[in-house]
């Protein structure tokens, strides 16, 4: 095997993303330069994304028409208050009917799973995002579309926008998930106040990808040569090495969100100018920031940081619209969108319990701290609290079977999230006597 039939294997979803960057900077190039109008610069993006699905998801790009063109349908037929309901239940129908089917290929039929249909359901879910966040739009009237029957081509001009933000090519794969209003002031203003030429940050952040790539691998030799032995009584060892293979985990997803960010800001998108006098940036489409995320000492914040885009259509879909028990209820959903894996009821309980352990003892143990050096122990100790207890999570998720469950038991690393359960029912009781 070549070079790069080596590097295609192994990094499909980064070289999908790579290939299309020419496609963004030839977008940014005709749309500031006025050879394409308003309805053109929606058809490319549009056009672009279609071809992309097809190309990588081949007949499972279905899928995602089929998820599209009912929602068009919705948006004829059902009034724009009640569109919301409609479009959440038959779309989460839909993808979750596709999660069952990779489980029941995976552990029923022990036959192995397209990465076609890997990536589409992927892409599905990703467009998940899309479609409530229109519905909840049209439901709130931050968005309002008015269809008239005698003016079929008013209503092709009003849907051509809807379905290109459903297929833009730029987010079709890999996000971030940006709102409908915000993604048509951009394709409005790409030509009217166009950013600046995004070429360099473009190759810094591919710079940043090809470092994350090697820092991944790095650890990935590092593990291979150092094979944690269950029979060692060293715990450190063994919280190590954990720590190690969460790490490998969450460097994909870093490295997936960076090049996702550089095909935005090749079609000239994520440009974020400061009203403020600060300095303008190219940030304004992330989903997260490795030192920023890991730096974080805290379960909550880690998981507003974690996927930011993400959270954020999270908490506006359920956390603010739950009336009893919204933390709960926000993972519970968000296992339910991942897939329903045994991997994933374990991790996202997990997370929200410690999460809701962080604010109780953040609250009582916070204001005790007098001295400096006091702040900083607890500060170092909430850190390790924090990655140890996403080492759990994200190996219970990313594992998703019964087989990270026991890495966790095996090097004890599941005595953290525990631990943080305990102490919050403590906590709660001794808040319920006083």
């Amino acid at each position: 095997m070549g070079l790069f039939d080596c590097l295609w294997e192994q990094h499909q979803f980064l070289m999908h993303q790579c290939f299309s960057l020419p496609f963004g900077f030839l977008f940014y190039f005709l749309a500031k330069q006025g050879y394409l109008s308003l309805m053109g610069r929606y058809l490319f993006v549009c056009v672009g994304g279609c071809v992309l699905a097809v190309v990588t998801m081949g007949i499972y790009s279905m899928l995602l028409f089929t998820s599209t063109f009912a929602f068009v349908l919705l948006m004829c037929l059902v009034d724009p208050g009640r569109i919301h309901p409609w479009a959440f239940g038959i779309q989460m129908l839909w993808q979750t009917f596709w999660h069952l089917v990779i489980q029941y290929r995976e552990y029923c039929l022990h036959e192995p799973v397209s990465i076609r249909l890997f990536w589409a359901v992927s892409s599905l879910m990703l467009l998940t995002q899309r479609i409530t966040s229109v519905s909840m739009d049209l439901q709130e009237k931050q968005v309002i579309f008015t269809f008239n029957a005698s003016s079929k081509r008013k209503a092709h001009v009003m849907l051509l926008p809807v379905i290109s933000y459903m297929f833009n090519f730029t987010t079709l794969l890999g996000g971030p998930l940006c709102s409908y209003r915000r993604f048509m002031s951009l394709m409005e203003g790409i030509k009217l106040n166009p950013p600046p030429c995004p070429l360099g940050v473009v190759f810094l952040k591919l710079i940043q990808v090809s470092l994350l790539e090697f820092l991944k691998y790095g650890f990935v030799v590092f593990m291979k040569h150092n094979i944690y032995d269950s029979s060692c009584s060293n715990i450190l060892c063994g919280f190590l090495w954990i720590w190690s293979l969460a790490l490998i985990l969450r460097f994909q997803y870093y490295s997936h969100w960076r090049i996702s960010e550089c095909l935005n800001n090749a079609a000239g998108f994520g440009f974020w100018e400061n009203s403020s006098g600060d300095a303008s940036d190219w940030n304004g489409l992330s989903d997260g920031v490795l030192w920023t995320t890991e730096m974080s000492i805290r379960m909550s914040e880690f998981a507003r940081r974690w996927n930011a885009t993400t959270a954020s259509w999270l908490r506006r879909l359920v956390y603010i619209r739950c009336g009893r028990f919204p933390l709960f209820m926000t993972f519970g959903f968000s296992l339910f969108w991942h897939g329903l894996h045994i991997g994933h009821f374990v991790g996202f309980l997990t997370w929200a319990a410690t999460v809701k352990a962080d604010y109780y003892v953040h609250r009582y143990l916070h204001p005790k701290l007098s001295s400096t050096w006091r702040k900083l122990l607890y500060t170092c100790l909430c850190w390790i609290n924090t990655q140890m207890n996403i080492t759990c999570v994200v190996i219970a998720i990313e594992l998703r079977n019964i087989s990270s469950l026991r890495l966790l038991t095996m090097t004890y690393t599941g005595l953290f999230p525990i631990c943080n359960i305990i102490l919050l029912v403590i906590l709660l009781k001794v808040n319920t006597v006083y």
